[in-house]
């Protein structure tokens, strides 16, 4: 099974009001989703973000958001630049791909009675 993991691409800090405290030490974090399998790393185009409150240690869910906040936001989320979409593979899909190029090899090799001449 893939692992999924999420990966910081910008922290920012927010000086606007925590609508739960009234305190103005908000966190904005945008983050990248990455899948690790046994053969390939996966980068994805996904992007999430979280607000927290530094103060109260709440998530401020986009339902409370002033306008304040959301302006600072839109203003940050144009500034964020994902990795690429990419798919990469594993040593271990390096080492079976060797295995299988010597197995197909020694298979050709029989196949044609050992006597190859040149």
């Amino acid at each position: 099974m893939a692992k999924e993991k999420l990966k910081v691409i910008k922290e920012a800090d927010l000086n606007n009001n925590c609508p739960e405290c009234f305190n103005q030490d908000l966190k904005l974090t945008f983050y990248q989703k990455h899948t690790y399998g046994a053969f390939f790393h996966k980068t994805t185009n996904e992007i999430t973000n979280q607000i927290v409150c530094r103060k109260c240690n709440s998530m401020i869910y986009p339902v409370k958001w002033t306008d304040d906040i959301e302006r600072m936001f839109d203003y940050y989320q144009k500034t964020v630049v994902p990795e690429k979409k990419s798919t990469k593979p594993t040593f271990l899909f390096f080492i079976i791909l060797l295995l299988m190029i010597a197995v197909v090899g020694i298979g050709v090799y029989f196949f044609l009675g050992g006597t190859i001449k040149v």
